[in-house]
């Protein structure tokens, strides 16, 4: 994937990251995904956003260089990935809803055994993590260069898509599980009819009983 074509405004990005491929090389062989779900987080401007407060130790990645992954852990059980957008030190990225696993499947099957058919491996962004064994050692890696060293290949590789969808098939609409003022941006994209999309599911606060009762206290999406 060429730097460049990250290095522009997210909500260009997103749609067009339809049909790439994300490549996981583990040391047991790699996993590709061809991606059918993503979501687009415009940083400082969007109040959806991980970065809309500042940068932290935990967001870092998003301020830096396009093509970059940014890996968080959520729920206190998963893992999310991310591929950032734009230039330096506007923390913009695209979250990886989902997608299906064309190579590798039999590593995805290892790491998701609970999975009941081919199509859920990587059907929602923990899914998806968890079946390309990501978590946030890989935060920060380059996902546009193929070798880091001498004999030593990228963890994560992004490649440009061979076969993208047609306009028609890709649809918009609003983000999953996103509250407040940026639940209504129409930043999730998908290629319609795709059996990995993963289903909607609006924002829903997480209560707390005692001192914390009616807080929103769940996290939000990058």
């Amino acid at each position: 994937m060429p730097r460049a074509f990250l290095d522009r405004p997210v909500t260009e990005v997103a749609p067009e990251l339809l049909g790439a491929i994300l490549v996981r090389n583990t040391p047991d062989g790699a996993i590709a995904v061809r991606l059918t779900e993503v979501e687009a987080y415009g940083g400082g401007d969007d109040p959806g956003s991980h970065s809309y407060r500042g940068r932290t130790a935990r967001n870092a990645s998003m301020f830096g260089p396009p093509g970059h992954a940014y890996v968080y852990f959520t729920y206190g059980m998963w893992h999310c990935l991310n591929i950032v957008c734009g230039p330096v030190g506007h923390p913009s990225g695209v979250l990886l809803r989902a997608g299906e696993v064309v190579e590798g499947g039999e590593l995805a099957v290892a790491r998701r055994p609970r999975a009941r058919a081919h199509r859920d491996l990587a059907r929602g962004p923990a899914r998806l993590a968890t079946a390309l064994a990501v978590d946030r050692e890989l935060d920060g890696t380059d996902v546009c260069t193929m070798v880091t060293g001498p004999g030593e290949v990228s963890p994560l590789e992004l490649w440009r898509a061979s076969d993208p969808p047609c306009p028609d098939a890709v649809r918009r609409g609003p983000r999953t599980g996103v509250g407040g003022a940026g639940a209504a941006r129409p930043w999730r994209f998908w290629i319609d009819g795709d059996p990995s999309v993963s289903p909607y599911r609006a924002h829903q606060p997480r209560r707390r009983t005692g001192s914390s009762a009616g807080v929103d206290t769940g996290p939000r999406s990058p």
